[in-house]
């Protein structure tokens, strides 16, 4: 998987190092070149051929390997899980950041609920509303962030949702109950989870890709072309996949916790929801802390 996708930017490269600002798209310069480079006499041999094609795959699979490097920096970059640790110069701009996107979601919840509000007014004098005010509203506000933000990215907001709904309706702390419920559950419902994290690292690789290309703006400019292509369409991926991995994993947590606590003996069958929850979450926060 590294192979293919490094080989395509090394055929980039080598094009555009050709082609250079003055001649973008000149494809007979392009096709010279590349005629002359296979009259050399080092590849008419067989040694010199087999020398070349070793060098393409190790120069196509060391691109991929930045690229997955660049995709994982990108990933937490993007999550923004620690952003609160970093040094005080540059936390400072990312909390004015996170308030300000604080402020607009505060702003979009109170027309959601105003409109929410509406809404049950003329219902309960039997009078017909049109949903799509208050539908808009309620997108508009998800568009800032499923809840009240708490880091500077959407992406990295959706995830933290799920951590925050399941404490406010389960009284469930994820952070402390995902390591067993993860042991707990079926291996299926384990793969679709697995497959939710691997295509939210997809997508992040495909930014590595984007962020890969840019320097290739140095001797061929439509390099931005590609660099920007690529990098909304791991835009658009990341935000899907990110979407549906948070899904999975909140679906999880409330189908899988009840049981869980019962499994564990400190709930029973009359026990459900946020009792369940916050019985589960003071019997393993107590084991890690006698840890």
């Amino acid at each position: 998987m590294l192979v293919l996708p490094g080989a395509l930017f090394l055929a980039v490269a080598a094009a555009g190092r050709v082609l250079g600002h003055g001649h973008p798209f000149d494809v007979d310069r392009l096709t010279d070149r590349v005629t002359a480079w296979a009259k050399a006499p080092v590849v008419s041999t067989v040694g010199g051929q087999v020398v070349l094609i070793a060098a393409i795959l190790l120069g196509a699979a060391a691109a991929g390997v930045v690229a997955q490097a660049l995709g994982s920096a990108l990933e937490r970059v993007v999550l923004a899980a620690g952003w609160q640790s970093l040094p005080g110069p540059l936390r400072r701009p990312v909390r004015a950041w996170v308030e300000r996107r604080q402020r607009r979601w505060e702003a979009a919840r109170d027309r959601y609920r105003s409109a929410r509000e509406a809404a049950a007014r003329a219902l309960a004098t039997r009078r017909r509303v049109d949903p799509g005010e208050r539908h808009g509203a309620y997108r508009a506000m998800a568009r800032i962030a499923p809840e009240r933000p708490d880091r500077p990215t959407w992406s990295g907001d959706r995830l933290h949702a799920v951590a925050v709904r399941l404490d406010r309706d389960l009284d469930l702390d994820l952070a402390v109950v995902w390591p067993v419920l993860w042991m707990h559950v079926a291996p299926e419902t384990r793969a679709e989870i697995t497959a939710g994290r691997q295509a939210v690292t997809s997508a992040a690789a495909l930014g590595g890709w984007a962020l890969l290309y840019l320097p290739l703006l140095c001797w061929w400019w439509p390099a931005a072309v590609i660099a920007a292509g690529v990098g909304l369409t791991s835009r658009a991926r990341l935000r899907a996949a990110l979407e549906g991995y948070a899904q999975t994993v909140e679906a999880t947590a409330r189908l899988h916790a009840a049981g869980l606590a019962r499994e564990l003996g400190v709930a029973d069958d009359t026990v459900h929801g946020s009792e369940a929850g916050a019985a589960l979450t003071r019997h393993l926060r107590g084991h890690v802390l006698q840890d």
